[in-house]
């Protein structure tokens, strides 16, 4: 694989994860609308969120847009 098609692949990755985390925080937003934030579906929302959002971090902390 080429340096080029890797550094493709670490944009896709970045994109897809930064798409999915503002697609979960919508959905947090919307069930904290309607007040279920002790729901298992928000737990495991949250969960993912916060994945992400180190995910994204880490992609900071290396220099990585």
């Amino acid at each position: 694989m080429s340096s080029e098609e890797r550094l493709a692949q670490f944009e896709k990755m970045k994109k897809s994860i930064e798409e999915q985390h503002a697609d979960i925080v919508c959905k947090l937003d919307k069930l904290r609308g309607e007040g279920k934030q002790k729901s298992a579906t928000y737990m495991q929302l949250l969960s993912n969120k916060m994945t992400f959002e180190n995910m994204l971090k880490l992609y900071e902390l290396y220099d990585i847009d």
